[in-house]
């Protein structure tokens, strides 16, 4: 790549912040704005900074050693649950994994680190009703890892080469890491690349930092607005025993413990429907609610409680949040709430099962995450549900109950639809104009099952902290 004419990080930057406020539109002389993704940052390499966009392994900066990355957000009308009124519109993409090379690199000599060690991001209010060119970027900062940020990342990336190492790069998923991910990059799923232990061809993935991450350093690192409570208070444990591994280390001292036990040993005298939740934050030492702790809305964290009979069986499927019928219908997969919202996801299951005297006991928690093929299987029953909404959905009265045409359970192995709402009368409307109860994507009840009984994790309570100390230890080697 040929140099440009900004050789040191405080050229690049002050050119940057000389850009804040004015219309994209009034400098794009090339109409990059026109396209799609990336059409922003293209935009700004092109016209403002002039030099050509490409996809090499050098930062965009060379000299300087600095990587411009555009990063969009949506400021809500009113704070979320968790108090963050910015979110990032989309993960921020870095660049494509050579599944050929990477696995031969250590962290600090890999292709990732080389390219975005220190980035420029130049952050702008993404505005669905205006067009691209009355867009203003609004802050330029130069950006480097934290250090407790950096633990988590070198780890994210020793699982995903872990993955290419043991020729599976194929079956790499988002939802694998925590803060840094591999996600597809290509034109449509025929976008495949060789890999070096398998003969089976995976698909083309990037490096990138999950919505999520990026949401954290939009409020914390260029906005400064947001403390969130942290878990972790020496990170040295992350160094050690990784962050899966640091959160079971706390809790394994409570396996074994029912629920009376904990509520005496915490002195909560509560019986609110959230308990376990509140027992699990006592556990850890968290005095808000964990989904909202600084390392798990980085990381799209979600955790679930699971309540396991005496016969191991799961009474109850798993619900996912309702969706509109008239904008799932205009969604692709690739782009759909659903997809956006289980790939990138780390489970945390909290399982409690009960004993023989009814009561339900603090078995271990399980960190787990959807597999590739499974969400092959998710993305059938996607299809299916959009295609029912589209011809029009077949609602049925048998006087009492109104049932409709949507995938069952008996349908697929893992995922159905069905009601999520407060009553009859909590509906969203249907294409055709007609009204209907509020529906939700579920995990099948037998599908939890499997996932809790033989899915266990190497972080379980039957491999512990000192099982994934080793883990690291290895792939360090």
């Amino acid at each position: 790549m040929e140099g440009t004419p900004y050789q040191t990080k405080e050229a690049v930057l002050k050119r940057a912040q000389e850009l804040i406020g004015i219309p994209l539109g009034k400098i794009d002389k090339t109409k990059r704005l026109s396209q799609g993704k990336g059409g922003v940052g293209t935009a700004i390499e092109e016209n403002w900074f002039g030099y050509k966009p490409n996809s090499e392994s050098e930062p965009d900066f060379p000299e300087a050693g600095v990587e411009l990355k555009a990063t969009p957000y949506i400021r809500a009308k009113k704070a979320s649950a968790d108090g963050r009124e910015i979110r990032a519109k989309e993960r921020l993409v870095c660049n494509i994994i050579d599944y050929m090379k990477e696995y031969q690199e250590t962290f600090y000599t890999s292709a990732f680190w080389h390219k975005c060690q220190t980035m420029l991001l130049m952050s702008y209010e993404y505005h669905k009703d205006k067009p691209k060119t009355e867009f203003t970027v609004d802050r330029a900062v130069l950006f480097s890892f934290p250090t407790e940020d950096l633990m988590i990342i070198e780890e994210d990336w020793r699982k995903i080469i872990a993955k290419i190492r043991a020729g599976q790069a194929h079956l790499i998923t988002e939802g694998d890491t925590l803060y840094l991910a591999a996600c597809t990059k290509g034109a449509n799923a025929s976008s495949v690349r060789p890999q070096p232990f398998n003969s089976i061809k995976a698909k083309q993935r990037a490096y990138s930092l999950k919505s999520s991450y990026m949401t954290r350093i939009l409020n914390s690192y260029i906005f400064g607005n947001q403390e969130d409570e942290h878990i972790i208070k020496d990170w040295k444990e992350i160094r050690e025993f990784g962050f899966e591994g640091t959160i079971i280390s706390r809790l394994q001292p409570y396996y074994g413990k029912t629920q009376e036990e904990l509520k005496r040993l915490f002195r909560i005298t509560s019986t609110a429907k959230n308990l376990n939740e509140v027992l699990l934050a006592k556990m850890l030492g968290v005095k808000g609610k964990i989904a909202y702790t600084d390392e798990f809305l980085n990381a799209s964290i979600i955790p679930k409680t699971i309540r396991m009979q005496q016969d191991g069986h799961i009474r109850e499927s798993m619900s996912f949040p309702t969706f509109k019928f008239t904008e799932i219908v205009n969604e692709t997969w690739e782009d759909s709430e659903l997809r956006n919202y289980l790939e990138p996801a780390k489970f945390m299951f909290v399982i409690f099962q009960e004993n023989a005297s009814g009561e339900n006991v603090f078995e271990r928690v399980l960190f787990w995450n959807i597999p590739a093929e499974d969400l092959e299987q998710v993305k059938d029953v996607w299809e299916k549900t959009v295609e029912i909404i589209k011809q029009g959905v077949r609602l049925i009265s048998d006087g009492k109950v109104i049932r409709n045409n949507l995938p069952k359970q008996k349908d697929n192995p893992i995922l159905h639809v069905r009601p999520h709402a407060r009553n009859a009368a909590d509906t969203y409307p249907l294409p055709d104009g007609r009204e209907m109860t509020k529906q939700c994507f579920w995990f099948n009840r037998t599908y939890v099952e499997s996932i809790v009984q033989s899915g266990l994790s190497r972080t379980d309570v039957r491999y512990g902290a000192t099982e994934e100390k080793r883990r690291i230890a290895e792939d360090r080697e």
